[in-house]
């Protein structure tokens, strides 16, 4: 009797499925376009210089750029400072993920509050003028050393003239 059944349920199955069955279409869709078989990669080739968001390629790409000078007691960006932040604009406009601070300094005249303000006044000065250039002002910090950190050594003008800057620094 279980035989029965069980050959009852085949049959019924076996006539469901073919009920089922799909007809061929009367017309085959087009054949697939021949796709290029991708290649192999070639080897990883190292770029050669320094990675992008370094200061060392930042300092390649706009030289001696990276820093403007100032006269005594003055934070105007004069025309030699605009050839310069312009550079830096270009170059932070290629590398958008790039931030960066500017540090402001001063000679070692004056008082320490004195210079504080000053390279304060340097540093904004340069990123008021990159903003304005494009530069979107959230990327940029800026601080003030003041006279703590000379690049040169010195009582001299050749001295103090290396030493009232504000340089730009990329942030790792």
């Amino acid at each position: 009797m279980n035989r029965k059944i069980a050959t009852a349920v085949l049959l019924a199955s076996a006539i469901g499925l073919a009920a089922c069955s799909k007809k061929a279409p009367e017309t085959l869709p087009p054949a697939p376009a021949e796709t290029a078989r991708p290649t192999q990669p070639g080897p990883q080739v190292q770029p050669s210089g320094p990675m992008v968001g370094t200061q060392a390629h930042f300092a390649a790409a706009v030289g001696s750029s990276t820093t403007i000078y100032f006269d005594t007691d003055r934070y105007n960006v004069d025309s030699q400072d605009a050839a310069a932040l312009q550079a830096q604009a270009q170059y932070f406009a290629r590398f958008p993920q790039v931030t960066f601070t500017i540090e402001g300094h001063a000679d070692e005249r004056g008082t320490r509050e004195y210079n504080l303000a000053l390279g304060e006044r340097r540093a904004n000065a340069a990123k008021s003028y990159l903003v304005s250039l494009g530069v979107d002002a959230n990327r940029i910090s800026v601080v003030s050393y003041g006279k703590e950190r000379p690049v040169a050594l010195g009582s001299d003008e050749g001295s103090w003239a290396q030493n009232r800057r504000a340089a730009s620094v990329i942030i790792n």
